[in-house]
This record gives C-alpha cells, sequence and structure tokens, in this order.
C-alpha cells in the first residue's frame, strides 16, 4: 500500500476566514493527502477585535520586520512533508507579525528548507508588497516557492477599506447601511476547492515545477494595475511613519503613543481627502507607464523573485 503524501498547513487566522479558506481548498484532497496543521501562535496574543490605538501601535513592527515572538512549533522541523502550504494575511503591506516571525525563526527555516511551499492569502485586496518580502523570506530559507493562491475583497477599494476597518475595530463584519459584508466574498471561498485538483496531482507526481501555471489557468492570482500604484504610493509613507514611530520606544509603550495617534489620524484623514487626487494620479500613471505595468502585472500574477 503506497503512503499518502504529507501537506504542513502552516497559518495565523484571527477571525477564522482564512481557516475556512484553507479547508475548503484542501477538502478535495481528504483521504487523498495526509495533512497536518501548524497554528502559529503568538507568545502574546494579538486582540480581535482590536482597539484602534493598538492597531496602529501594531504597524512599526510589522512594516520592519521586527515581530513580535511566537510560541515554539508544536511539530518537528526536521519532519519530513511533500508540500507546505503557508496561509497569511498581510498587515500594513507586510506579512503579519506572526507568520514574519515564523519565517524568520530557526525552526521555520528548518521546517521549509528545500521544501516545495504553495502561499495562500485571504486578505482585502493590497497583498503584493508583503508577498514580496515573503518571497525573500522563503528564498533565503531555501524553499521552494511552488504556487500562490490570492483570495480578496473584489468590492471597490474605499468601500473594503471602510468595511475591514469596522471589522477590525469593532468585530462586525455584517453589511451595514449600504456597505457589504467585510472580507472575502463567501462565493470566492467556496469555490477555491477547485484549486485542489492541480494540487493533487502535483503531489502525485512529486512534480512542482508547472503548479502555479495551472493555478493561474483557475484564476488563482487577480492582479488590478490600479491597485499596484496605490500600493507602491503606500510604502515609502508608512516606512517613514514605522521608523518615526519606533524610535521613541518599544510596542505599546507610552513615549510612543502620541506619534501613532499623528499617525492614525493623518492617515484617516488623508484617505478621503486625497482620495480623488490618488486616483488622477494613478489615471497619469496608468495611461503614461502602462508598458512598465503591463509587466509589473505579469511579474506580481508570478512566483519568481526579482534580483533586486
Amino acid at each position: 500500500m503506497s503512503q499518502l503524501p504529507k501537506i504542513l498547513v502552516v497559518y495565523y487566522t484571527q477571525t477564522g476566514q482564512l481557516k475556512r479558506i484553507i479547508d475548503h481548498v484542501l477538502a478535495p484532497l481528504q483521504g487523498k493527502a495526509e495533512i497536518q496543521f501548524e497554528e502559529i501562535a503568538p507568545v502574546k496574543d494579538f486582540p480581535f477585535p482590536w482597539p484602534k490605538q493598538r492597531f496602529f501601535d501594531t504597524m512599526p513592527e510589522t512594516v520592519l520586520g521586527k515581530p513580535q515572538p511566537i510560541q515554539p512549533l508544536k511539530i518537528n522541523p526536521d519532519e519530513h512533508f511533500d508540500l507546505v502550504l503557508l496561509a497569511y494575511q498581510p498587515w500594513f503591506l507586510s506579512p503579519s507579525q506572526p507568520i514574519a516571525a515564523f519565517l524568520q525563526s530557526e525552526e521555520g527555516k528548518r521546517l521549509l528548507k528545500g521544501k516545495p511551499v504553495v502561499t495562500l492569502l485571504g486578505c482585502r485586496n493590497m497583498w503584493i508588497n508583503a508577498q514580496e518580502k515573503v518571497k525573500r523570506y522563503l528564498h533565503a530559507a531555501g524553499a521552494q516557492l511552488a504556487g500562490h493562491i490570492a483570495l480578496v475583497d473584489k468590492h471597490p477599494n474605499l468601500v473594503s477599506l471602510i468595511t475591514i476597518l469596522r471589522w477590525a475595530t469593532k468585530g462586525k463584519k455584517d453589511a451595514f447601511f449600504i456597505f457589504p459584508p467585510a472580507g472575502v466574498q463567501e462565493k470566492e471561498i467556496v469555490e477555491s476547492s477547485r484549486f485542489a485538483a492541480p494540487i493533487g496531482n502535483a503531489l502525485a507526481r512529486k512534480e512542482f515545477g508547472d503548479l502555479h501555471q495551472h493555478l493561474l489557468a483557475l484564476n488563482s492570482v487577480e492582479v488590478d494595475p490600479g491597485l499596484i500604484v496605490l500600493e507602491m504610493r503606500g510604502v515609502k509613507p508608512f516606512r517613514f511613519w514605522a521608523n518615526y514611530i519606533s524610535k521613541a520606544g518599544e510596542p505599546g509603550s507610552p513615549a510612543r503613543q502620541g506619534r501613532v495617534t499623528m499617525y492614525r489620524v493623518i492617515l484617516l484623514a488623508a484617505i478621503p481627502i486625497l482620495s480623488p487626487f490618488t486616483t488622477i494620479a494613478s489615471w497619469l500613471q496608468l495611461t503614461i507607464g502602462r508598458k512598465k505595468l503591463n509587466e509589473d502585472v505579469t511579474y506580481y500574477k508570478g512566483i519568481q523573485l526579482r534580483e533586486n
């Protein structure tokens, strides 16, 4: 009797949405693969719903890649797995702190070394910078990024921003007024089971070189050129504020709360005020730099890592 291939799922979720996505993706593989789960656990839990100040106070170390520590892994980092499914969410255009801590840890590096990895995202809409950081972590660990799946909230950008902030800070996911429910749409979650077939085929062959192309054929990744422009515009301000706030003290320290409040007020005020100007600037860039943006779309839909 042949031994079933082994899949390790490494994930961190606060709301449970990501775990539901994982379960739907892997449901058709039940009985065809041995699936083990490793839920990353911070030493000190991050709250949910988030107190507003704590939410924004988490930004600096997230952006700078200086995460809070996590509990030791339950799995043996030297155990063999045929595939690792790494499921995460972006925080502030970066991988969430627990996932960044896992990717930086010696246990995580040992576990990932030499293994094919499929990254799975369940998030709002801006994930490309977070994925680029994850690519670099995986490369440093000696892992092989074999596929990428990104499930996102497909509502307009400002709409999804309002609904996700309400969910994050009040714990309310439901529709309200003219706004839809927060998060990835239910249809997208349920239909994510379609990705199991190419993953299962790659596992059966133990050949992952063409897995991502088969996933892309099922629309595993969609990239909006306009969101590339918006996200790239946010990277430098986030890094500036991350450095400015972190220089005032450690996370949670009273010494830096004034700077955190300043960042929070400016950010929330700037979004509606600057949105029309950002839209115009984005349109100009989309028009003038269309060729470069099309190249970026192709790159970000892929799994390769740029040299720079």
